[in-house]
Protein backbone atom coordinates (compact mmCIF):
# COMPACT_ATOMS: atom_id res chain seq x y z
CA UNK A 1 0.00 0.00 0.00
CA UNK A 2 1.64 3.34 -1.15
CA UNK A 3 1.44 6.03 1.35
CA UNK A 4 -0.43 8.76 1.48
CA UNK A 5 2.12 11.56 2.42
CA UNK A 6 4.33 9.98 -0.05
CA UNK A 7 1.86 10.90 -2.95
CA UNK A 8 1.02 13.90 -1.68
CA UNK A 9 4.68 15.21 -1.25
CA UNK A 10 5.59 14.13 -4.55
CA UNK A 11 2.56 15.85 -5.86
CA UNK A 12 3.89 19.12 -4.12
CA UNK A 13 7.00 18.30 -6.24
CA UNK A 14 5.77 17.87 -9.48
CA UNK A 15 3.01 20.82 -10.00
CA UNK A 16 5.64 23.36 -7.98
CA UNK A 17 8.35 22.50 -10.33
CA UNK A 18 11.12 21.77 -7.66
CA UNK A 19 11.75 20.82 -3.88
CA UNK A 20 13.04 24.27 -2.94
CA UNK A 21 9.96 25.86 -4.17
CA UNK A 22 7.63 22.78 -3.13
CA UNK A 23 8.83 23.54 0.64
CA UNK A 24 7.99 27.28 0.17
CA UNK A 25 4.20 26.29 -1.13
CA UNK A 26 3.52 23.86 1.39
CA UNK A 27 0.58 24.22 3.80
CA UNK A 28 2.35 22.65 6.45
CA UNK A 29 6.10 23.13 7.70
CA UNK A 30 8.56 20.55 5.97
CA UNK A 31 12.00 20.83 4.63
CA UNK A 32 13.80 20.19 1.01
CA UNK A 33 15.59 16.86 2.49
CA UNK A 34 12.16 15.74 3.53
CA UNK A 35 10.58 15.64 0.42
CA UNK A 36 13.25 14.51 -1.03
CA UNK A 37 13.56 11.20 1.25
CA UNK A 38 9.38 10.94 0.00
CA UNK A 39 9.94 10.83 -3.35
CA UNK A 40 12.59 8.88 -3.27
CA UNK A 41 10.85 6.25 -1.00
CA UNK A 42 7.73 6.37 -3.31
CA UNK A 43 9.83 5.71 -6.16
CA UNK A 44 11.44 2.27 -4.59
CA UNK A 45 7.93 1.68 -3.74
CA UNK A 46 6.66 1.38 -7.27
CA UNK A 47 9.95 0.63 -8.66
CA UNK A 48 10.23 3.34 -11.43
CA UNK A 49 12.18 7.02 -11.33
CA UNK A 50 9.10 9.40 -11.07
CA UNK A 51 10.87 12.64 -11.43
CA UNK A 52 13.99 14.20 -13.07
CA UNK A 53 16.27 17.31 -12.68
CA UNK A 54 16.04 19.55 -15.38
CA UNK A 55 17.79 22.67 -14.26
CA UNK A 56 19.38 23.75 -11.25
CA UNK A 57 16.45 23.74 -8.98
CA UNK A 58 13.99 22.25 -11.19
CA UNK A 59 12.12 18.85 -11.17
CA UNK A 60 9.83 17.73 -13.82
CA UNK A 61 7.91 14.48 -13.91
CA UNK A 62 9.18 11.44 -16.17
CA UNK A 63 6.97 9.80 -17.63
CA UNK A 64 5.62 7.18 -15.25
CA UNK A 65 5.54 10.31 -13.00
CA UNK A 66 3.37 12.27 -15.38
CA UNK A 67 1.11 9.08 -15.19
CA UNK A 68 1.04 8.88 -11.65
CA UNK A 69 0.11 12.71 -11.49
CA UNK A 70 -2.44 12.64 -13.67
CA UNK A 71 -4.09 10.29 -11.32
CA UNK A 72 -3.61 11.20 -8.31
CA UNK A 73 -4.24 15.59 -8.97
CA UNK A 74 -7.95 15.56 -9.00
CA UNK A 75 -7.94 13.18 -6.24
CA UNK A 76 -6.05 14.92 -3.77
CA UNK A 77 -7.63 18.05 -5.99
CA UNK A 78 -11.25 16.48 -4.41
CA UNK A 79 -9.55 15.01 -1.13
CA UNK A 80 -10.43 18.46 1.07
CA UNK A 81 -13.74 18.88 0.14
CA UNK A 82 -14.87 15.27 0.48
CA UNK A 83 -13.46 15.15 4.14
CA UNK A 84 -15.48 18.51 5.03
CA UNK A 85 -18.92 16.71 3.42
CA UNK A 86 -18.00 13.80 5.55
CA UNK A 87 -18.06 16.12 8.47
CA UNK A 88 -20.96 18.15 7.69
CA UNK A 89 -23.22 15.58 6.02
CA UNK A 90 -23.27 17.25 2.75
CA UNK A 91 -23.44 14.06 0.92
CA UNK A 92 -26.27 11.98 -0.51
CA UNK A 93 -25.18 8.04 0.40
CA UNK A 94 -27.82 5.22 -0.34
CA UNK A 95 -30.55 4.31 1.88
CA UNK A 96 -32.27 0.99 1.63
CA UNK A 97 -36.13 0.90 2.55
CA UNK A 98 -38.47 -2.40 2.89
CA UNK A 99 -42.13 -1.71 3.51
CA UNK A 100 -45.17 -3.37 2.67
CA UNK A 101 -46.28 -2.88 -0.55
CA UNK A 102 -49.56 -0.85 0.30
CA UNK A 103 -47.62 1.69 1.38
CA UNK A 104 -44.81 1.51 -0.97
CA UNK A 105 -47.63 2.22 -3.65
CA UNK A 106 -49.45 4.50 -1.28
CA UNK A 107 -47.55 6.65 1.00
CA UNK A 108 -44.11 6.48 0.11
CA UNK A 109 -44.15 8.59 -3.55
CA UNK A 110 -44.68 11.50 -1.76
CA UNK A 111 -42.01 10.94 1.17
CA UNK A 112 -39.85 10.10 -1.89
CA UNK A 113 -40.23 13.53 -3.73
CA UNK A 114 -39.69 15.32 -0.41
CA UNK A 115 -36.34 13.49 0.04
CA UNK A 116 -35.29 13.61 -3.24
CA UNK A 117 -35.48 17.83 -3.90
CA UNK A 118 -33.00 17.93 -1.06
CA UNK A 119 -31.12 15.05 -1.99
CA UNK A 120 -31.44 14.72 -5.67
CA UNK A 121 -28.45 12.31 -6.47
CA UNK A 122 -29.61 10.04 -3.07
CA UNK A 123 -29.36 6.53 -3.82
CA UNK A 124 -32.80 4.92 -2.73
CA UNK A 125 -33.73 1.62 -2.95
CA UNK A 126 -37.09 0.07 -2.31
CA UNK A 127 -37.73 -3.44 -1.53
CA UNK A 128 -41.17 -5.00 -0.86
CA UNK A 129 -41.66 -6.70 2.49
CA UNK A 130 -43.56 -9.57 2.94
CA UNK A 131 -42.62 -10.88 6.35
CA UNK A 132 -42.09 -7.72 9.24
CA UNK A 133 -38.69 -8.98 10.93
CA UNK A 134 -37.01 -6.55 12.24
CA UNK A 135 -33.52 -8.47 12.06
CA UNK A 136 -33.53 -6.94 8.80
CA UNK A 137 -32.03 -3.60 10.30
CA UNK A 138 -29.58 -5.28 12.93
CA UNK A 139 -27.64 -7.08 9.73
CA UNK A 140 -27.91 -4.01 8.03
CA UNK A 141 -30.02 -5.50 5.04
CA UNK A 142 -32.62 -2.77 5.72
CA UNK A 143 -32.04 0.96 6.92
CA UNK A 144 -35.85 1.68 7.75
CA UNK A 145 -38.53 -0.84 8.08
CA UNK A 146 -42.19 0.56 7.19
CA UNK A 147 -44.87 -1.53 8.50
CA UNK A 148 -47.10 -2.43 11.11
CA UNK A 149 -44.95 -3.74 14.20
CA UNK A 150 -46.63 -4.32 17.04
CA UNK A 151 -43.89 -5.28 19.30
CA UNK A 152 -40.87 -2.84 19.22
CA UNK A 153 -37.67 -4.51 20.48
CA UNK A 154 -35.57 -2.00 22.66
CA UNK A 155 -32.53 -1.65 19.95
CA UNK A 156 -35.08 -0.24 17.45
CA UNK A 157 -35.94 3.11 17.12
CA UNK A 158 -39.91 4.16 15.80
CA UNK A 159 -41.98 6.28 15.23
CA UNK A 160 -45.44 6.42 14.10
CA UNK A 161 -46.05 8.22 10.69
CA UNK A 162 -49.67 6.53 9.35
CA UNK A 163 -52.43 4.83 10.01
CA UNK A 164 -54.48 1.57 8.25
CA UNK A 165 -57.96 0.61 8.51
CA UNK A 166 -59.53 -2.79 8.57
CA UNK A 167 -61.41 -3.43 5.67
CA UNK A 168 -63.54 -5.90 4.43
CA UNK A 169 -63.49 -6.41 0.34
CA UNK A 170 -65.71 -8.51 -1.90
CA UNK A 171 -66.34 -8.33 -5.72
CA UNK A 172 -68.81 -5.84 -6.79
CA UNK A 173 -71.22 -8.55 -8.24
CA UNK A 174 -71.43 -9.92 -4.40
CA UNK A 175 -72.52 -6.26 -2.86
CA UNK A 176 -76.21 -6.27 -1.77
CA UNK A 177 -78.36 -3.55 -2.68
CA UNK A 178 -78.52 -2.22 0.73
CA UNK A 179 -76.30 -2.27 3.56
CA UNK A 180 -73.21 -4.48 4.08
CA UNK A 181 -73.04 -8.18 2.75
CA UNK A 182 -73.69 -11.07 5.52
CA UNK A 183 -70.29 -12.78 5.86
CA UNK A 184 -72.15 -15.99 5.41
CA UNK A 185 -73.37 -15.34 2.16
CA UNK A 186 -69.43 -14.99 1.24
CA UNK A 187 -68.47 -18.23 2.67
CA UNK A 188 -69.31 -20.07 -0.94
CA UNK A 189 -66.43 -18.14 -2.80
CA UNK A 190 -62.47 -18.58 -1.34
CA UNK A 191 -61.04 -16.53 1.27
CA UNK A 192 -58.02 -14.45 -0.21
CA UNK A 193 -55.74 -14.79 2.74
CA UNK A 194 -51.73 -13.83 3.55
CA UNK A 195 -49.32 -16.24 3.65
CA UNK A 196 -49.50 -19.21 6.38
CA UNK A 197 -47.91 -18.84 9.29
CA UNK A 198 -47.78 -14.66 8.54
CA UNK A 199 -48.78 -12.23 11.46
CA UNK A 200 -51.06 -10.70 8.81
CA UNK A 201 -53.19 -14.16 7.99
CA UNK A 202 -53.04 -14.87 12.25
CA UNK A 203 -55.13 -11.39 11.86
CA UNK A 204 -57.30 -11.90 9.93
CA UNK A 205 -58.33 -15.36 10.38
CA UNK A 206 -59.18 -14.11 14.31
CA UNK A 207 -61.30 -11.67 13.12
CA UNK A 208 -63.16 -13.85 11.23
CA UNK A 209 -63.27 -15.90 14.06
CA UNK A 210 -64.81 -13.15 15.93
CA UNK A 211 -67.79 -13.41 14.09
CA UNK A 212 -68.00 -17.31 14.08
CA UNK A 213 -66.50 -17.48 10.48
CA UNK A 214 -64.08 -20.11 9.55
CA UNK A 215 -63.24 -20.54 5.87
CA UNK A 216 -63.86 -23.69 3.87
CA UNK A 217 -61.39 -22.65 1.20
CA UNK A 218 -58.66 -20.24 1.06
CA UNK A 219 -55.82 -18.85 -1.78
CA UNK A 220 -53.05 -17.39 0.02
CA UNK A 221 -51.24 -14.26 -1.82
CA UNK A 222 -48.35 -12.07 -0.63
CA UNK A 223 -49.54 -8.73 -1.05
CA UNK A 224 -52.64 -6.49 -0.09
CA UNK A 225 -52.43 -5.38 -3.75
CA UNK A 226 -52.29 -8.83 -5.15
CA UNK A 227 -55.36 -10.06 -3.10
CA UNK A 228 -57.37 -6.71 -4.25
CA UNK A 229 -56.57 -7.74 -7.97
CA UNK A 230 -58.13 -11.22 -6.85
CA UNK A 231 -61.42 -9.42 -5.20
CA UNK A 232 -61.66 -7.40 -8.59
CA UNK A 233 -61.37 -11.04 -10.51
CA UNK A 234 -64.12 -11.95 -8.35
CA UNK A 235 -61.70 -15.00 -7.31
CA UNK A 236 -62.72 -14.07 -3.45
CA UNK A 237 -63.16 -12.04 -1.05
CA UNK A 238 -61.05 -10.56 2.16
CA UNK A 239 -59.81 -8.41 4.73
CA UNK A 240 -57.31 -5.79 4.41
CA UNK A 241 -55.44 -2.54 5.33
CA UNK A 242 -56.16 0.44 3.91
CA UNK A 243 -55.22 3.53 4.04
CA UNK A 244 -58.16 5.43 2.97
CA UNK A 245 -60.88 5.14 5.66
CA UNK A 246 -63.31 4.45 3.28
CA UNK A 247 -61.11 1.38 1.99
CA UNK A 248 -59.58 0.43 -1.01
CA UNK A 249 -60.81 1.77 -4.51
CA UNK A 250 -61.27 -0.37 -7.73
CA UNK A 251 -63.86 -0.84 -10.50
CA UNK A 252 -65.03 -3.97 -9.81
CA UNK A 253 -64.54 -4.25 -6.38
CA UNK A 254 -66.50 -2.94 -3.14
CA UNK A 255 -64.79 -1.65 0.42
CA UNK A 256 -66.71 -1.84 4.01
CA UNK A 257 -65.04 -0.77 7.01
CA UNK A 258 -64.41 -3.39 9.65
CA UNK A 259 -65.44 -3.65 13.32
CA UNK A 260 -66.87 -1.81 15.91
CA UNK A 261 -65.67 0.38 17.06
CA UNK A 262 -63.22 0.38 13.88
CA UNK A 263 -60.24 -1.57 13.51
CA UNK A 264 -56.86 -0.06 12.65
CA UNK A 265 -53.26 -0.27 13.36
CA UNK A 266 -50.30 2.09 13.44
CA UNK A 267 -47.59 2.13 10.81
CA UNK A 268 -44.18 3.02 12.09
CA UNK A 269 -40.80 3.80 10.93
CA UNK A 270 -38.11 1.94 12.49
CA UNK A 271 -34.26 1.92 12.36
CA UNK A 272 -31.53 0.72 14.86
CA UNK A 273 -30.94 3.00 17.29
CA UNK A 274 -27.07 2.68 17.26
CA UNK A 275 -26.89 3.00 13.90
CA UNK A 276 -23.84 5.17 11.95
CA UNK A 277 -24.02 8.56 11.19
CA UNK A 278 -26.04 8.50 7.92
CA UNK A 279 -27.61 12.13 6.46
CA UNK A 280 -29.57 10.48 4.12
CA UNK A 281 -31.40 8.23 7.11
CA UNK A 282 -31.68 11.56 8.72
CA UNK A 283 -33.24 13.59 6.10
CA UNK A 284 -35.53 10.21 5.76
CA UNK A 285 -36.78 10.76 9.27
CA UNK A 286 -36.83 14.61 9.32
CA UNK A 287 -39.07 14.85 6.14
CA UNK A 288 -41.44 11.61 7.24
CA UNK A 289 -45.04 12.15 7.36
CA UNK A 290 -47.30 12.46 10.71
CA UNK A 291 -50.66 11.55 11.53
Amino acid sequence: MIDLNRLAGFHLVATSGGYAKAARAASYPISQPALHQQVRKLEREVGVTLLERVGKDTMRPTPAGQRLLEFVSPWLRDLPRIVESLRTGDYDGALSIHAESLLIRNLLPQWLRAVRKRRPNASIGLQELVHVDVDLLRSGVADVLIAHIPDIPSDIASQVIAKVYACLVVPREHRPKRGRPKLESLTDMPFLGYPSGTRQQTLQLQALLMHGITPSSMITLDTADTILGYVESGLGWSLVPSLDPQGPKGRRLTAYPWGSPRVTFDVVMAWRKDAPEHPLLDEWIATAPSL
